[in-house]
């Protein structure tokens, strides 16, 4: 299957698939608030303040373009000389294929200056697009996608919050500028009193302005640190559509930690640009060593 399982990792998955895409609209420069809610009846809403994905009618698939990209693979704006130069996901697939596992999902846009809303059950419409009314001056465009996956396809269809909220967290500190708030509306998740109270409990809003240095910080936090600063690098190639960045800070334990992702995607095996990295950081470490009389020099030895 695309998402891996039909256990809690590949439930998990699906929220993971959505949210991407709305990052992927942060990334490209329209988005700097997603939210995340877990309802009852194990769903899950997942709203952004982007751009909204297109309704219009596809010049060749004669249907509405938020249909084509929800029911059809690689109908994302991923691909092509219009696709985003920085994704993450299953490049083009994932909203289709959160849909064709859902028992109901429902896909709401505002952009062109009207709200807009269609259904869909396993991945199928129920419901044509339909034109709800005008957005009122001063109403924010984007996407708001609900779905619930279904109860016969998962074997569990109950999400953990925790797990989405760390994911989330460190989606965050990897798009720096981007507010990323989650919230358990799930009744079952409250405690004695008031809907106000159940929120104040299981409301968590991520928001990093210095990206990867707070995420240093946040991984070396009651660890001691052998330079004060936070050693970052960052640079840029526009017309090899390609970037990097880098962050690092050594403390006093024996261990690395060292954590590598490709299009905010965590690389957790490692690949081509962690053994890069890890090369040059020796080399240049040696070499540094060598000209400051630290380490001795290989004719030395």
């Amino acid at each position: 299957m695309y998402i891996g399982s039909t256990g809690e990792r590949g439930l998990h998955h699906l929220v993971y698939e959505i949210v991407d895409n709305s990052v992927d609209e942060a990334l490209a420069g329209y988005c700097d608030e997603i939210s995340i809610e877990l309802l009852d009846d194990g769903g899950i809403r997942v709203a952004d303040n982007g751009r909204g994905i297109p309704v219009k009618e596809h010049p060749v698939e004669k249907v509405p373009t938020v249909t084509l990209v929800l029911t059809v693979l690689h109908a994302g704006g991923k691909f092509g000389n219009g696709g985003y130069k920085v994704s993450g996901g299953l490049h083009g697939v994932g909203s289709s294929v959160v849909n064709a596992l859902s028992e109901k999902l429902v896909v709401e846009v505002k952009r062109d200056g009207y709200h807009f809303r269609q259904e869909f059950h396993l991945g199928d419409p129920v419901t044509e697009l339909e034109r709800l009314g005008a957005l009122a001056p001063g109403d924010k465009t984007g996407t708001i996608i609900t779905f619930y996956p279904s109860k016969d396809i998962f074997e569990t269809t109950r999400f953990s919050y925790d797990t989405l909220a760390n994911r989330f967290r460190e989606m965050a500190f990897l798009n720096k500028g981007l507010t990323i708030i989650v919230d358990d509306r799930r009744s079952e998740a409250a405690p004695e009193g008031t809907e106000e109270e159940a929120d104040e409990i299981t409301h968590n809003e991520f928001y990093y302005a210095d990206g990867l240095i707070d995420y240093v910080k946040f991984l070396s936090h009651g660890k001691e640190s052998i330079h004060p600063t936070v050693v970052d690098m960052e640079a840029h190639a526009p017309d090899q559509g390609m970037g990097l960045e880098i962050a690092m800070q050594w403390n006093s334990s024996y261990t690395s930690s060292v954590y590598t992702f490709a299009n905010t995607i965590n690389t957790q095996e490692g690949g081509t640009h962690e053994e890069g990295f890890r090369a040059a950081l020796t080399n240049t470490v040696n070499r540094w060593g060598e000209n400051w009389g630290l380490i001795k020099k290989k004719e030395d030895r």
